[in-house]
């Protein structure tokens, strides 16, 4: 998973036709709303992190907007006017921008990108009642008018809980950083063993840097074992924790051949990362590959270079702002979070009434340096992880 999780900025033809006709295909809105014509003009505001003078975030910046334009272009006969308002990633900056949208008439607001800038956009657009579909997938600013769009450890959690636990790895054992990232992972994991009627045997930790991984692997490899784990699901991630701690284990003899190694995290993201010794058998979960591929080839066709994957939430954003347009329904909370969701480049999705939200995501396995699905994405609400 990529991560605007920090409060830290990180740096982050045919196929049009299919993926226009998938984004179109989102799923009907129910529930009452207010509505508005199907030609009506909807105003959205996009707040993207420009004008920082860093060069990763004048990448991720054009990125995004390529993405949501490229999206309206696929909405068809849906009228949207978008207003690109530069935030610096800055909180100070975003709520300036999210002010001024308000004052342009936006109906909606989508982005910014990072977790703070985000929330101080949601205060400044609070009075006027105007939503922000936010990149961002830190829970703690999601409620109110903000909602996160990005990828929730806690969705990704269930998802692969409930894989395990169904395919017979019952007994868990969480391993996570000691960090607020990995303690919010931690939680996340917790509550999605159980909720899948999992149990967890064992937790264990280790401080965040190369000497605290190899000092406390020793001993969580020792709990695996005596805790008779079945998997071990890990916090870590590939730029951080990963190689090492997958590495060490091994070494410490919990076997990947045995012991089911499950990561909450992108262990795809890079590509380099599938050859590891230590992550062979692993399983983790990602977005439906094959719709990604398409918006990855159509990007690249258009645009000369690969997108961001922060891009592809853009995507989404504007898929299910124009899904909503083309009902005749307004941008307000009821009509944003109907049941039924909507399909992006990434898959099902849908915006839950806390401000978080749910996602389809496909199961997908490591084996011999390459990533195989081994239990699709949901086409629907109602199917596997949902």
């Amino acid at each position: 998973m990529f991560s605007v999780f920090r409060n830290a900025r990180k740096s982050m033809g045919k196929a049009a036709a299919i993926l226009s006709t998938l984004v179109l295909a989102a799923c009907q809105p129910s529930g009452d709303g207010p509505a508005t014509a199907p030609s009506d003009t909807v105003n959205v505001a996009l707040l993207v992190p420009s004008g920082s003078g860093q060069a990763s975030d004048q990448l991720l910046a054009r990125s995004i907007e390529n993405a949501a334009r490229m999206a309206i272009t696929d909405l068809g006969g849906v009228k949207i006017d978008l207003r690109v308002y530069p935030t610096s990633g800055q909180p100070a900056q975003a709520s300036a921008a999210a002010t001024q949208a308000v004052a342009d008439g936006a109906s909606v607001i989508l982005g910014p990108v990072f977790a703070e800038e985000a929330n101080a956009a949601g205060l400044a657009a609070s009075q006027a009642g105007i939503n922000v579909l936010s990149f961002s997938n830190n829970p703690a600013i999601a409620g109110a008018n903000v909602f996160v769009l990005g990828p929730t450890f806690d969705n990704t959690a269930r998802r692969l809980a409930s894989y395990a636990v169904r395919t017979g790895k019952s007994q868990v054992m969480i391993v996570h950083d000691r960090n607020p990232q990995g303690e919010a992972g931690r939680a996340a994991i917790q509550n999605g063993v159980v909720s899948a009627g999992g149990r967890i045997v064992a937790t264990g930790s280790y401080e965040f840097s190369q000497n605290g991984i190899v000092q406390a692997i020793p001993g969580i490899a020792a709990q695996a074992k005596s805790s008779g784990a079945q998997a071990v699901f890990l916090t870590a991630d590939t730029a951080g924790a990963l190689p090492l701690v997958t590495q060490l284990l091994s070494e410490n003899g919990v076997s990947p051949a045995v012991t089911q190694y499950v990561g909450l995290t992108r262990w795809d993201i890079p590509a380099a990362t599938l050859s590891l010794p230590g992550v062979q058998g692993g399983i983790f979960a990602m977005p439906d590959p094959a719709l990604y591929a398409q918006y990855q080839a159509r990007y690249q066709s258009t645009f000369g270079e690969q997108p961001h994957p922060v891009s592809a939430i853009a995507y989404d954003g504007i898929a299910a702002i124009g899904a909503l347009a083309k009902q005749g329904r307004g941008m307000d909370r009821a009509s944003l979070t109907q049941g039924a969701g909507f399909v992006g480049v990434n898959g099902v999705f849908r915006l839950l009434p806390n401000g978080t939200n749910e996602r389809g995501l496909a199961i997908a396995r490591i084996q011999n340096n390459a990533v195989t699905v081994i239990d699709p994405a949901p086409r629907s609400f109602g199917g596997a992880g949902f």
